[in-house]
């Protein structure tokens, strides 16, 4: 079994913890992405999940990466909830032998998060709010 997890959370995490938990001396190579809440306009944002279908979709997510990057380690986690500006929101973790193999197995993660995983996120500016297609672009 491949060490890692995946989970979805409404508490904050901490990154340098995360990617500490997931170093190991098999591992030559860690990658991580951390996706902040951003300045562009808005004051807060809502993460909403169908929680149940997500963390199945985030599951299958990491095995594919797993299977097609031959990446040893994977952690996703996903927050949802209310949101302010500078909160993270996405933390994913891979680990390989190489870092080829861990730079591409992120990337492939986070972009397949984007396609697939049903969480959608709700802005909120000094004009009103609107749902926004793609929770992390």
């Amino acid at each position: 079994m491949i060490p890692g997890k995946v989970r979805i959370t409404r508490d904050d995490f901490d990154p340098g913890q995360i990617l500490q938990e997931a170093r190991s001396g098999t591992l030559g190579a860690l990658v991580s992405f951390v996706g902040v809440v951003r300045d562009d306009g808005i004051e807060r944002m809502d993460l909403e999940a169908y929680e149940e279908v997500a963390e199945v979709e985030l599951a299958r997510i990491r095995e594919q990466a797993i299977s097609r990057f031959g990446v040893s380690h994977v952690d996703i986690v996903h927050r949802i909830g209310m949101l302010k500006v500078g909160d993270h929101i996405v933390m994913i973790v891979v680990g390989a032998s190489h870092r080829k193999a861990a730079f591409e197995g992120c990337e492939y993660i986070i972009d397949r998060i984007k396609e697939s995983v049903p969480i959608w996120k709700k802005e909120y500016t000094a004009e009103g709010s609107r749902w926004v297609a793609g929770e992390h672009e």
